[in-house]
């Protein structure tokens, strides 16, 4: 009750008091207002740091009580445990907890603008420079377009000299000669399917032995029918054509010229993938003819008792373990039919067999890819009295490229054949050839090849050992004109009388392809 009665008198007592001073107070405030004043975001603080040192002697004698002239001054003049002086670090700038410790230099650039809106009136960019493009062979024939089917036409005119056109033994006369060559080349252009092949026929003559002319060719041409995404269905078509040299083991007699032969077939088959498993399915016809030989007699010797039909069927399975590996397990069956059932020494020749082969397509770094495949063959013939005729077959091919510039191709074969020689029941056949080629400048290139073949009858004790080393040169002008030159030594060593030759053949000649 008493704390009530003396809060109550000492109100009294400041309002009478405030009542009785208020003019004074009217009057100091307007001075106050007519004072400059600091910023309100100021700190009263700083403020009174940059009072003048007797403002305090000023407050003590100014006839405005503290309480109006400065509220706060009620409670900062009191003793208590709160400082009234300034913080430490008051007068230092505020920084940001993620700002502290950082500098100006560790701030980046701001990057340039990659691409800005033009300004009107500015000048274009200048265009940007596109990159040539590098042509693999900038003289390779551009071909001639027959609606989706490019075709590539070439031939080659040439002249050189051969010192033995007839490929015989003992003493012969060399001569000029004239070669004249063309070729066509078939390549599709279509979204599904393929169509490809090449042709090529020759003609050589000779002008001091017209004896010794002959023609030669080869030919394939593929159809390739994408039945669905997995399945292919393929067609082949082939064929030869060659000579027989006079000396020949099958020309029992001595012959004038050199005799045909003519080999041609197909084939169809259809492939199916499984994920990585490939399945081939293969049926073929094969077919050899042999053109009757004029002897020296005049007289005609017969070779039809060596006409026959192929027929085959292949199944070939394959599993893709990586993208350039693919190794497979083939199966053949074939019979041989002959047009006439005994030849001409009395045997009957028409045989069957089977053949059995692994192998594998390959591509290590792109640097060498091919196919190489070896196996195991039985022929059995009808006629007992000869032999069933076995060994070891096998294909090769192989493309090794060391350098941008060297090609080096590996091919070789070797299978089992037949002939017509009494007592024998076929041939053991193999033939090898490496060639190097090196590209000097980009049209002008330098070829290097040996190939080297023997020739075995079962039976006879008979073989031959075929050998020939060469080179070759083209010089392409454009893309139309090439020139060719070539030199190639050939010798032949055979077991038989009267069989070995030696043969050097030098040509030049002019190309035109389109």
């Amino acid at each position: 009750m008493s704390r009530r009665v003396t809060t109550v008198l000492l109100t009294g007592a400041a309002a009478a008091g405030l009542a009785a001073a208020w003019p004074a107070i009217d009057t100091a405030w307007a001075q106050q207002a007519r004072a400059p004043s600091l910023r309100s975001t100021f700190p009263a603080y700083v403020a009174q740091a940059q009072a003048a040192p007797d403002q305090t002697q000023q407050s003590a004698t100014s006839p405005i009580p503290e309480a109006v002239r400065d509220p706060a001054a009620l409670i900062q003049n009191q003793p208590s445990t709160i400082s009234n002086r300034a913080p430490p670090r008051a007068s230092r700038p505020v920084l940001a907890p993620g700002l502290r410790g950082v500098t100006q230099r560790q701030f980046r650039a701001p990057q340039p603008a990659v691409s800005t809106l033009p300004q009107p009136g500015s000048a274009a960019p200048p265009p940007l420079r596109r990159r040539s493009i590098v042509e693999e062979d900038p003289y390779a024939p551009l071909g001639l377009r027959l609606g989706n089917v490019i075709l590539t036409p070439a031939t080659t005119n040439s002249v050189g000299y051969d010192s033995n056109p007839q490929r015989v033994s003992g003493p012969n006369k060399g001569s000029g000669f004239a070669r004249y060559e063309g070729e066509l080349g078939i390549q599709s252009d279509w979204n599904v399917h393929q169509l490809r092949g090449r042709l090529r026929g020759a003609y050589s003559e000779y002008f001091r032995d017209g004896e010794a002319s002959r023609p030669d060719g080869e030919g394939a041409l593929d159809l390739r029918l994408d039945a669905t995404r997995d399945t292919r269905i393929l067609l082949e078509s082939r064929l030869r054509l060659d000579t027989q040299r006079p000396g020949s083991p099958d020309l029992n007699a001595p012959v004038v010229g050199r005799p045909l032969t003519y080999f041609y077939g197909g084939s169809a088959g259809v492939t199916h993938d499984i994920n990585r498993l490939q399945l081939t399915l293969r049926g073929s016809v094969d077919r050899q003819d042999f053109e009757n030989a004029k002897l020296i007699s005049g007289a005609t010797l017969s070779q039809a008792d060596r006409n026959q039909t192929d027929y085959g069927l292949r199944l070939r399975a394959g599993y893709e373990l990586t993208p350039g590996l693919r190794p497979f397990i083939q199966g053949d069956i074939d019979t041989r039919q002959y047009d006439q059932r005994v030849d001409s020494n009395g045997f009957e020749r028409s045989s069957n067999g089977y053949t059995v082969s692994v192998g594998s397509t390959f591509e290590i770094s792109r640097l060498v890819t091919g196919e190489v495949s070896v196996g195991y063959q039985d022929r059995a013939y009808e006629d007992p009295r000869l032999r069933n005729l076995r060994g070891m077959v096998g294909d090769a091919a192989i493309l090794w490229t060391p350098t941008p510039l060297t090609t080096v191709t590996l091919r070789g074969t070797s299978e089992l054949g037949d002939t017509t020689i009494a007592g024998s029941s076929g041939t053991w056949a193999r033939r090898a050839t490496l060639e190097v080629a090196h590209a000097l400048r980009r049209n002008l290139t330098v070829t290097g090849f040996t190939t080297f073949g023997r020739t075995a009858y079962e039976g006879q004790g008979l073989r031959e050992d075929y050998t020939a080393i060469g080179a070759r040169l083209e010089y392409k002008l454009t893309r139309t004109f090439a020139v060719r030159a070539s030199f190639t030594h050939e010798r032949l060593n055979s077991t038989a009388p009267n069989s070995d030759y030696t043969a050097n053949v030098a040509q030049v000649g002019l190309r035109l392809q389109f």
